[in-house]
């Protein structure tokens, strides 16, 4: 993302570290539905929340040699957590991870939007009432058209930042699920 044009906030979603975070957040669920269907130890379920580790410049070093993203997201994990690293990722394609960290990642920044908008909404609504008698040249295809006011031209402006975010909270509806193989 270009930084300059980037909302702090946004910018934070989709950082390597965050990505990161998403990808052991979806390894941990798994690990948890695995442990309660005993496939693997419950204590190994603990012992990896507590010592599961990664920094993002080891797992870039990792990867310069596997070429594998996943693998060395994996490999990071294991030289934090010990033998129990054998039961992260058991049954899981890299794209399970994947897929389903970036429905997640989706799903922050969609909300973040959704945010946004109301804010944006609420103010437009505001200054709509404000402007309602200020009157302004109206425009068509570029030239000076009838005059209106710039009220209504505020209120168009929030009916379109609602209709927006109706639209996100349905994207919201339709990224916001993972899938495991």
């Amino acid at each position: 993302m270009i930084s300059r044009y980037t909302l702090p906030e946004m910018g934070g979603i989709w950082t390597e570290e965050n990505k990161f975070h998403k990808w052991l957040d979806v390894e941990m669920a798994v690990c948890e539905v695995h442990a309660e269907m005993g496939m693997i130890p419950a204590e190994a379920v603990e012992v990896i929340k507590k010592k599961a580790r990664f920094e993002v410049a080891r797992i870039q070093e990792i990867e310069k040699t596997v070429r594998h993203d996943v693998i060395a997201f994996l490999t990071c994990l294991a030289e934090s957590i010990g033998p129990e690293a054998r039961f992260v990722h058991y049954g899981l394609t890299s794209s399970d991870v994947v897929d389903t960290a970036n429905a997640l990642l989706l799903r922050d920044a969609a909300q973040l939007i959704i945010t946004k908008l109301e804010q944006l909404s609420a103010v437009l609504r505001r200054r709509a009432f404000e402007f309602k008698d200020t009157p302004m040249i109206g425009r068509t295809h570029g030239v000076h058209a009838e005059p209106t006011t710039f009220g209504l031209k505020l209120t168009l402006w929030y009916a379109d930042a609602r209709r927006n975010g109706r639209r996100m909270r349905q994207a919201l509806d339709t990224v916001s699920y993972g899938k495991i193989s």
